[in-house]
Order: structure tokens, then C-alpha cells, then sequence
């Protein structure tokens, strides 16, 4: 059973930056694409970022990208999703996700494509 547990969230000013983690364990992290969504209230879910399993291959959601970078150590089983210029607009809950196939060598979009979900952590931009 693979367990995702996030952290790192919290209340900061737009333009501040933060640093979520989400660190894995039960079964080889190393071998699994893993991505970041998020959702705010009233909205569905959508994708922010997607690192393939070599941490090679990066993906980015339009909304996201030149602000956020997703990273992982798999020496640490942990992957990162650094934010920077953050915005009243990127409040939400963020979840990370792992693959559902090994060896992809692209990260995906699609939440089909992931079959295990962390417990999510909430980010919420003041202005």
C-alpha cells in the first residue's frame, strides 16, 4: 500500500514563496512519475506539476508555470513542489499523486493517470 503524506503548507502573503513535500513510502519511489494538483473551493481539481520518474522530465500547469518547480530526491522518497510569486489565486487544497504505471518517461495531466492520492495540504494566499 503506498502511502503519500504531504506538508509544508500554510497562510502567506501574495508575492511569498513556500515549499510543499511529499514524501512516499510502500513500494519503490524512484520508479513512479508523480505530480501535484490542487483544488479550491467550488472548482474541480486541476494539475500544477508533473515530474517523471528520473526527475529528468518536468510538466507544468499554464497557471503555474515560471512561478512553481517540482523536484524529487529519490534517495529521500520526497518530492517537492517549490512556489514562488504566489497569488490570491493559488489558494487551495494541494495534493500530490503518484503513477500508476512504472517507468513512465513523461509526467501526465491527467488525474486518471494517477492512482494514489496524499491526504492533500491547504495553501492559502492572502492579498
Amino acid at each position: 500500500q503506498v502511502q503519500l503524506v504531504e506538508s509544508g503548507g500554510g497562510l502567506v502573503q501574495a508575492g511569498g514563496s513556500l515549499r510543499l513535500s511529499c514524501a512516499a513510502s510502500g513500494r519503490t519511489f524512484s520508479g513512479y512519475a508523480m505530480g501535484w494538483f490542487r483544488q479550491a473551493p467550488g472548482k474541480e481539481r486541476e494539475f500544477v506539476a508533473g515530474i517523471s520518474a528520473s526527475g529528468v522530465s518536468t510538466l507544468y500547469g499554464d497557471s503555474v508555470k515560471g512561478r512553481f518547480t517540482i523536484s524529487r530526491d529519490n534517495a529521500k522518497n520526497t518530492v517537492y513542489l517549490q512556489m514562488n510569486s504566489l497569488k490570491p489565486e493559488d489558494t487551495a487544497v494541494y495534493y500530490c499523486a503518484a503513477d500508476h504505471a512504472p517507468f513512465n518517461p513523461t509526467p501526465g495531466r491527467i488525474q486518471s493517470r494517477y492512482d494514489y492520492w496524499g491526504q492533500g495540504t491547504q495553501v492559502t494566499v492572502s492579498s
